[in-house]
């Protein structure tokens, strides 16, 4: 990073936002782009909370801003280069949606930036765009008004179109705005405390101590809510020594629906990164067989590495695809007590802590899934004992991918009786992430 640009106050932290939002708009996941610029550059901990606000505010709000560049300009956001369509996207969304930055700063920086580049030529448009979000934000003018619900409301909480008109499908008007709006909310951090290496009263009382104020989770004995914005995990006490783990409120209810028990043979078909087949081990103290499977073994690694640190003896490590688990390994026909299948999906439960995902996914992509975890289903069948338990799950709220993929799942396995099932949406009070859970007993 070139720390010469400019004396301006925050500029490498804005250059740094702005090399993220580029990165994702190259086809970058947000989180490995945020990752790299702090392994590539020093930062102290108060600039990478504004590297990680501004990127991943700006990359959330991606549509809202675009229209904002339409509304000002003369040209339109898809029409600009990318590297001002992202340079413009950081100034707008700290003077838009950022009360706690002066917007002297956020145009005075911009404009530096822009300077710095092959466009330095525009930065007079840079300028006027900036100045011209202020003047309107100021005089409380807003973009204009559309007719149809699902296009006012892809605009006002930044949504693709497609997205915005199924979940007012979904959920009517009034309902699809409050999922919506718990998207674009930056979410508290969870942990699970693992109860193998800790109590969590005291876990409690070690965070507390530091003034790190936490609070018990409802419905997760083991959960605790952590604030956004306190620093990073890692160094928080109690992580290296494995007596919690960073999991979502939802994701923590999925485990105890296995109802597993000592002794027992469980299969976590798509594990990693080994949250739920950690949670599993502790639930039985390490008494019983987990097989935790992933096709890839970079992930698997992070099983490993998230299984020693947390002590879970239990789990035996497989890279292996699990559609072709019964032809590699015959002998697994009626073996497992339990089958926990959390399904790849399009995790659009989860666009709150993945600010890119929603750019990412489409209709054609979630019929693809849709495919993908009917065959995973129908795959992992054999593998359960007559009288086990299956439970299906998805960080999704996609009726096909949930309700409607179990529902024909059923059509066809008759011995499979529906226990239990439930949709988690984002915005109700006290959920965390948009889940699925069913529970299934083979007969």
């Amino acid at each position: 990073m070139n720390k010469k640009i400019s004396p301006v106050q925050g500029l490498r932290a804005r250059k740094a936002a702005w090399e993220v939002i580029q990165a994702v708009g190259g086809g970058a996941f947000a989180d490995v782009a945020l990752e790299r610029i702090f392994n590539l550059y020093q930062f102290k901990p108060i600039d990478k909370s504004l590297i990680t606000e501004i990127s991943y505010g700006a990359i959330r709000q991606r549509y809202f801003l675009d229209c904002w560049i339409d509304f000002l300009g003369t040209v339109s956001a898809k029409k600009q280069p990318p590297l001002l369509r992202w340079l413009l996207h950081l100034g707008l969304y700290q003077i838009l949606k950022m009360e706690r930055i002066p917007a002297a700063a956020a145009i005075n920086t911009t404009v530096e930036l822009v300077k710095t580049t092959r466009l330095a030529k525009l930065t007079p448009v840079v300028n006027g765009i900036l100045r011209s979000a202020l003047r309107c934000k100021e005089k409380g003018i807003q973009l204009p008004k559309s007719n149809t619900p699902s296009l006012e409301l892809a605009k006002n909480e930044s949504l693709p179109a497609w997205l915005a008109e199924e979940l007012i499908a979904w959920r009517g008007v009034e309902d699809a705005c409050k999922v919506a709006k718990a998207f674009n909310t930056i979410s508290p951090i969870d942990i699970r405390v693992n109860k193998i290496r800790a109590e969590l009263k005291d876990v409690k009382e070690s965070f507390d101590a530091l003034g790190i104020k936490t609070q018990l989770i409802p419905n997760c004995p083991y959960g605790l809510e952590i604030p956004p914005g306190v620093g990073e995990p890692k160094k928080w006490p109690g992580y290296l020594e494995g007596e919690w783990s960073v999991q979502d409120r939802s994701s923590q209810l999925i485990a105890p629906f296995l109802g597993a028990l000592p002794g027992e043979k469980i299969l976590d078909a798509c594990a990693a990164p080994g949250g739920k087949s950690t949670h599993v081990a502790e639930l039985i103290n390490n008494q019983g067989e987990i097989w935790s499977v992933d096709r890839s073994s970079r992930r698997t690694h992070k099983i490993l590495a998230n299984s020693e640190r947390l002590g879970t003896t239990s789990l035996q490590l497989l890279v292996a695809d699990s559609n072709e688990l019964l032809d590699r390994h015959p002998e697994l026909e009626d073996y497992f007590h339990r089958v926990l299948i959390d399904a790849p999906c399009s995790g659009l439960g989860t666009l709150s802590r993945h600010p890119d995902a929603r750019w990412r996914m489409n209709k054609e992509n979630i019929q693809e899934l849709v495919s993908l975890q009917s065959r995973l289903l129908k795959s992992l069948v054999p593998l359960l004992k007559r009288g086990g338990k299956l439970v299906y799950s998805t960080c999704t709220i996609h009726p096909d991918e949930n309700f409607n993929q179990i529902k024909n799942f059923l059509k066809i396995m008759p011995n499979f009786l529906l226990e239990y099932e439930k949709q988690i949406w984002p915005g109700e009070k006290d959920n965390g992430d948009g889940f699925y859970i069913a529970v299934l007993s083979k007969s």
